[in-house]
């Protein structure tokens, strides 16, 4: 037994690895193209888009190990079904439910490793990524410059430049207005230029030749002062133009950059704030709720105007309704904070959970289909993975909403896939369960149909 199974879980190994990797190439790509005007054209460094690239891949890890299972066990119980060895494994009286405890059992391990990585790997990764975003998104792209039209980029200078190089840092005509001082008002002129950025990218350098500099006193404009130069360097301050990091402990943390762990206690301390919300409300409404209609009892400043019993019952009661309503909004401000970290927790676990529930779909699926083909085993697997997440999504926004309890709308998507998982593998183990794929022909052209039934 133990020399089957360790052969069933052999065929599952490489399409695993081989169906991560593209799903992972293929998630990558997709955040390249998202982000790609925040990366391009910014003069990064390879260091820091590596630095990015490697913690974009901790969350997509976690949705790709789940989707790699299914098209791992579609694949292996597919190629075992197309060559017969199903056939000859039930014959030896061994059944579909034996044969699935090798993957069943290697699910589970990945399963308590994605809660592990979702808990302790994937909320720093997740914090890092958004502070390196940041830091990205702050830096301003390489300084353009545009003949004929003035560049304001740098701060209290404007640029103008009659002609430029499209393959040199070569300038013609340059015209630099410096307003900088608040006393004084510089005007550079050249006929030639160069323009660079410091190393760091903190000083945008001007090499200019055969000018003039003209100076004039910007408080009573008596003053003029003109200078000619044969060689002239100005360095500016090109604020936002490095690349600067933040301090990670600077920048708060939401739900999807905190454990479990941390987030049980985010909500403990809402609910102990709840808590003290409704003791607030119940110890008002005890306390004032005797003096209402009592005339001894005066009104405290500034509501004490008359000493009528019905006009200061009035102002109590009018107090009294100001204060409930709103610590009634508070406490509804704390119970949708918590419905939203509790989703969060619940996420963490219901999405590694998907190993296990996708091996019940996977294994009868396969045997159904026939076929080992990375196609076919990655189609059905992306129909069912989408169906998955489209619950997922949807469970997340009601409970985020309040028309689900948070468990009920993470734990939907498992509980929905895995009770189809287990009919499915419950009429294949009984043998009964027959899918005429020849029937998809109908909907395809006629000139392709002898060829997918060839396949089929």
């Amino acid at each position: 037994m133990f020399i089957l199974w360790r052969h069933i879980l052999r065929t599952h190994i490489a399409p695993f690895f081989f169906s991560v990797v593209v799903l992972v190439f293929i998630f990558l790509l997709q955040a390249l193209i998202k982000f790609l005007d925040q990366l391009a054209g910014k003069g990064l460094s390879v260091f820091v888009i590596a630095e990015w690239f490697v913690l974009s891949l901790s969350y997509i890890i976690v949705l790709a190990i789940p989707m790699g299972v299914l098209v791992a066990t579609l694949m292996a119980f597919g190629n075992l079904a197309a060559t017969n060895e199903i056939t000859a494994i039930r014959a030896t009286g061994v059944s579909l439910y034996s044969m699935m405890i090798p993957p069943l059992l290697a699910s589970i391990v990945l399963c308590v490793v994605l809660i592990l990585f979702n808990n302790e790997v994937l909320p720093d990764s997740n914090h890092r990524l958004k502070v390196l975003t940041q830091d990205i998104y702050r830096k301003k792209p390489t300084l353009t410059i545009v003949p004929g039209l003035f560049s304001q980029d740098i701060p209290g200078y404007s640029i103008l430049v009659r002609k430029t190089f499209e393959h040199s840092n070569d300038l013609e005509g340059v015209t630099i207005f410096d307003n900088t001082q608040n006393t004084q008002n510089t005007t550079v002129t050249a006929e030639r230029g160069t323009i660079s950025f410091s190393p760091d990218y903190r000083k945008l350098i001007m090499d200019l030749s055969n000018g003039e500099i003209h100076e004039v006193n910007a408080v009573n404009f008596k003053e003029y002062r003109k200078i000619r130069f044969l060689k002239h360097r100005i360095a500016m301050d090109a604020q936002g133009y490095e690349f600067q990091r933040s301090q990670e402990s600077s920048v708060g943390r939401s739900d999807r950059e905190m454990s479990a762990a941390d987030m049980r206690g985010v909500v403990d301390s809402l609910s102990k704030e709840q808590s003290k919300s409704w003791t607030r409300i119940t110890q008002l409404i005890k306390e004032d709720i005797n003096t209402i209609f009592s005339s001894s009892r005066r009104l405290p400043q500034p509501y004490q105007t008359t000493t009528d019993p019905i006009t200061t019952a009035g102002f109590r009661l009018t107090s009294i309704r100001t204060t409930v309503s709103i610590e009634q909004a508070r406490m509804e401000m704390f119970e949708t904070q918590k419905r939203e970290y509790e989703v969060e927790i619940y996420k963490k676990y219901a999405i590694p959970l998907a190993c296990i529930v996708f091996v019940f779909v996977g294994a009868p699926l396969g045997i159904i289909a026939r076929r080992g083909s990375f196609g076919v085993s990655a189609s059905v697997s992306l129909g069912f993975f989408l169906f998955y997440w489209a619950c997922l999504l949807q469970g997340e926004q009601l409970a985020n909403r309040g028309f689900l309890a948070p468990w009920f709308g993470m734990w939907v998507a498992n509980i929905v896939i895995g009770v189809i998982g287990i009919y499915l593998t419950y009429r294949i183990a009984q043998e009964n369960l027959v899918f005429d794929w020849t029937l998809l022909t109908r909907f395809i052209p006629k000139r392709w149909r002898p060829r997918m039934q060839e396949q089929l």
